[in-house]
């Protein structure tokens, strides 16, 4: 036998059988400078505050570059999580430092929950439909995904108490503010009912709250890990990627101590620590700089496009369509009517110089092949305009796909 006989060992079933991204796919389908694309989920680059973050890299360099080029601890630079704590507690959820975990991206702080709270089998409850790395995470980790009822106001507690008692899952994870890809925000009063099926079933929550600061009208609505029966319970991700910068690749974990400390295990055999500079960097900033005004400047240019998209969904899609409302965040959610079939329609749209994500991705069970998800924040009002125009044109001349 030759050296070269012997075939390599398999890949491991997890990683042959999750598929990769489709909206990574679609964004690389459509990374042509003519192609208005709605298909991302990427906050608008010119409104990062670039001179404030290069001035805060410049006086950690300058003034600490031994520690901030040095390791650090698993859990996350003290400085940074301090401030981060001190965010939390001003919106009424009392934290310390020692309740956080800095994450490489809120998508880490998902990874880690996956391998601390889930064994091969045990079942998940997820929105319906979902953030689609979220469904990859937990497919990784061989969780059995089942999809929670919704409607345009988010999870039906009725229906997932039933779930609970049917299926006895690990954990809920839910987006309930500006969800991806729906853009919808849950109720004050189905968050309270959430919280309480968790605590009379036993259920962990995952609060993903990547959009919560991106508010354009209507009141704050507090987190569901302010709810009584969710404390206990509720673990909390957040990131800095959509109010200073996704570059950074900063997010935290905020959960009880047991949690805490199990992903920080799990953080430690993945990347020992989210990269130190970077953490300084984001604490210098939030010290020297006002993030909640540049927060308030983004919002409003993103409300301004928001508008502008709302205003020409009528005349781009086809009589009979539906869109939600978004009260903040990046996205709005459409369905074409009876006959149409999102997906089938894209290539056909992308021939028109625009793109959309097909909705299909995101269901975990049945899903809607009418649906899309179309990122409004990194065009200007003008580029929407042409964009619904060229949409428009390209689902007139597909005429229905199905």
């Amino acid at each position: 036998m030759s050296v070269t006989d012997a075939p390599v060992p398999e890949l491991a079933a997890r990683a042959r059988d999750v598929g990769g991204s489709p909206v990574r796919a679609i964004l690389a389908v459509t990374a042509r400078p003519e192609v208005i694309n709605f298909a991302g989920g990427l906050p608008a680059p010119e409104l990062f505050d670039a001179d404030g973050i290069a001035a805060a890299f410049r006086a950690v360099l300058a003034e600490v570059p031994e520690r901030a080029l040095q390791y650090s601890t698993t859990e996350g630079e003290p400085t940074l999580r301090a401030a981060l704590a001190g965010r939390f507690a001003v919106r009424g959820l009392p934290t310390v430092a020692d309740d956080l975990v800095v994450t490489t991206g809120s998508q880490q702080g998902l990874s880690l929950l996956a391998t601390a709270l889930i064994e091969p089998g045990d079942t998940v409850l997820v929105e319906n439909p979902c953030y689609l790395a979220a469904l990859q995470a937990f497919a990784f980790a061989g969780a059995r995904v089942v999809p929670v009822p919704c409607d345009e106001a988010g999870i039906d507690p009725d229906a997932l108490d039933e779930l609970v008692a049917l299926h006895r899952p690990k954990l809920l994870y839910t987006v309930p503010t500006f969800q991806n890809p729906t853009g919808r925000t849950l109720p004050a009063e189905r968050r309270a009912a959430v919280a309480r099926v968790a605590g009379r079933r036993g259920l962990w929550i995952v609060e993903d709250d990547p959009y919560g600061e991106l508010r354009f009208e209507g009141e704050r609505v507090p987190w569901v890990a302010t709810y009584a029966g969710a404390e206990d319970r509720t673990v909390l991700l957040g990131s800095l990627s959509k109010v200073m910068a996704p570059g950074l690749r900063l997010g935290w974990l905020r959960g009880p101590a047991a949690v805490v400390r199990a992903c920080v295990v799990a953080k430690q055999a993945a990347d020992l620590h989210t990269p130190t500079v970077n953490q300084l960097a984001a604490a210098r900033y939030l010290a020297d700089c006002d993030l909640d005004a540049h927060v308030a400047r983004v919002a409003g240019v993103y409300r301004e496009r928001r508008d502008a998209m709302l205003a020409g969904l009528g005349e781009a899609l086809p009589s009979g369509a539906s869109w939600i409302r978004p009260e903040g965040g990046m996205f709005v959610w459409a369905t074409l009517p009876d006959g149409y079939d999102a997906g089938a329609l894209l290539p056909g749209v992308i021939a028109h110089d625009v793109a959309y994500v097909p909705g299909a991705p995101f269901f975990a069970g049945a899903v809607d092949v009418a649906t899309l998800r179309l990122c409004f924040v990194t065009q200007t009002p003008d580029e929407i305009g042409e964009g619904l125009r060229r949409l428009g044109e390209g689902l007139r001349v597909g005429g229905g796909g199905a």
